[in-house]
């Protein structure tokens, strides 16, 4: 008899944590497929059509920029950031090329970080964008960025 029960203690721990890891998995895909629509729909448009508006809802206030381009240092507060985005002609008017791609998502509870590549103007970079879920939505908090090619 005590085995018997052993074994069904045993069955019920198991069968409760393959329970609890599916919630896990399935809300884990929730927060990717939440992050790629802010991606899709917000950063890649935003850059695509020069849209600070779009922009600006994705970003929190005190995001700050950091990285190289063409080897130089890059450093620039979401100001100055957007400010850049909005005096420069967009990659929609430009003719060129562009191309948005999600790379990867990783997600730990209320933080994330995407890898994603950009082509514009050209020049292929690879950002690396830190996002926090705050009051309900994903927002990038740190945003860092190279070149590629």
């Amino acid at each position: 008899m005590k085995t018997f029960l052993t074994i069904a203690f045993l069955s019920w721990i198991v069968a409760g944590a393959k329970a609890q890891n599916n919630s896990v998995m399935e809300n884990q895909e929730n927060e990717i497929s939440a992050i790629s629509t802010v991606l899709e729909n917000y950063y890649f448009k935003g850059l695509y059509q020069g849209n600070i508006d779009l922009l600006g809802v994705i970003f929190n206030p005190g995001t700050l920029l950091f990285g190289d381009i063409k080897g130089t240092p890059y450093a620039k507060t979401l100001d100055q950031y957007l400010e850049g985005v909005k005096n420069r002609q967009s990659p929609k008017d430009s003719g060129k090329p562009f191309k948005g791609e999600i790379l990867s998502v990783h997600v730990v509870n209320s933080i994330a970080v995407a890898e994603v590549s950009i082509q514009m103007y050209g020049i292929i970079y690879r950002d690396l964008l830190s996002f926090h879920k705050i009051n309900g939505k994903w927002l990038i908090v740190n945003k860092m960025l190279t070149e590629t090619n």
